[in-house]
């Protein structure tokens, strides 16, 4: 595995007996029923798998190289289409949407950041999917404010209960603050920019390609820290998910999901990011430099990888770590505090790596 696998194989895993949380990925309820979504699409495969029906699935995303890049390989190549699957994309700003799409039963499957794991924690989603370690969050400071220290009293944006807050929360634990130190100012992630560009905060926590288009037009300003600032203590996330009740119904549609993103993930991981960033960009009505710039955001997985780091326990010790992080953070509390079996579905991308 890749230098984040090799580094964090060193974190000791934080298992043991620990309380239960909202959701088991063993309960849940009816299905919901795929329904809206705004681009319907196939793949191209020329040898679809005919042994199974084919099923329209609705899928979440964000318009960046993150949210994209394992969903449009998948789609280009043909591997939604191998699996027996008509895909619906959707997109959205950020994870906690998706998941409210997601129990609003207008969306399947869905694409989150490291902050909207918080949610899965709770229960209100299950991850079936790690798609890759990020390092595409970042704090940035204005004009004269060049160290967190310089932040106290400062306003700063940021976008609760995703990355964005993780990332600030981090920063400023990092450095013996808390929120009560600055102003913090909450703002959904398009107002970040507009926000901090116009010199209306001090300060911003946001992701790329937000964080990438201030620092390219800010010539004053300072990117303070980054998901690799804390490397050696925590991990940032980005996965895929469905409700409970929705797995509980359709479990081998899951499979051929994740089966197909990990597939994509082969064939992206560490070649084509040229011919990636163009499908990306072009789902995402974005210009191929800003899509393509976006390839050293992460640690980018293949599906292999993941499989066997779900055989060996690295996948399980990076949730768990995770969890451990969020709380830290102030992002749950130890009432939220359960085994990640609860809201991961190893099984799930087990049953996947099978191909």
């Amino acid at each position: 595995m890749k230098k984040f696998l090799a580094m964090l194989l060193t974190v000791t895993m934080l298992g043991g007996a620990l309380a239960g949380c909202g959701g088991d990925t063993a309960n849940g309820g009816s299905a919901n029923t795929p329904t809206g979504g705004t681009e319907t699409t196939s793949g191209n495969s020329e040898t679809p798998n005919t042994s199974v029906e084919t099923v329209d699935i609705n899928i979440g995303y964000m318009p960046n190289y993150g949210g994209l890049w394992s969903l449009m390989t998948a789609k280009e190549k043909g591997f939604f289409e191998e699996e027996g699957l008509n895909v619906t994309l959707t997109q959205f700003e950020d994870g906690p949407t998706i998941i409210a799409a997601m129990e609003n039963g207008s969306v399947n499957f869905g694409y989150i950041g490291q902050g909207a794991h918080k949610l899965c924690v709770q229960g209100n989603a299950t991850i079936i999917a790690l798609s890759h370690i990020s390092n595409g969050d970042a704090l940035i400071g204005g004009p004269g404010i060049t160290t967190v220290e310089d932040l106290k009293g400062k306003t700063v944006a940021y976008s609760s209960g995703t990355s964005s807050e993780d990332i600030l929360r981090n920063s400023l634990t990092a450095h013996g603050m808390t929120m009560d130190d600055i102003t913090p100012m909450d703002m959904d992630a398009a107002s970040v920019v507009t926000a901090m560009l116009s010199g209306g905060v001090d300060a911003c926590a946001t992701w790329s390609p937000n964080s990438l288009t201030i620092l390219d037009q800010m010539s004053d300003a300072t990117k303070l820290t980054d998901n690799l600032t804390f490397a050696d203590t925590t991990v940032s996330l980005a996965s895929w998910i469905a409700t409970p009740s929705y797995l509980e119904a359709n479990h081998d549609v899951a499979v051929r999901f994740v089966r197909a993103l990990f597939k994509a993930m082969d064939y992206a991981a560490d070649e084509h990011q040229d011919e990636v960033a163009q499908w990306c960009a072009t789902q995402a009505a974005l210009d191929y430099d800003t899509m393509y710039n976006q390839r050293g955001d992460a640690d980018w997985l293949t599906g292999k990888e993941v499989v066997d780091g779900v055989a060996d326990g690295t996948v399980k010790g990076y949730y768990e770590l995770q969890q451990k992080n969020l709380l830290d953070g102030g992002s749950i509390t130890e009432g939220d505090v359960c085994p990640v079996e609860n809201y991961v579905d190893f099984d799930v991308m087990t049953e996947a790596g099978n191909y």
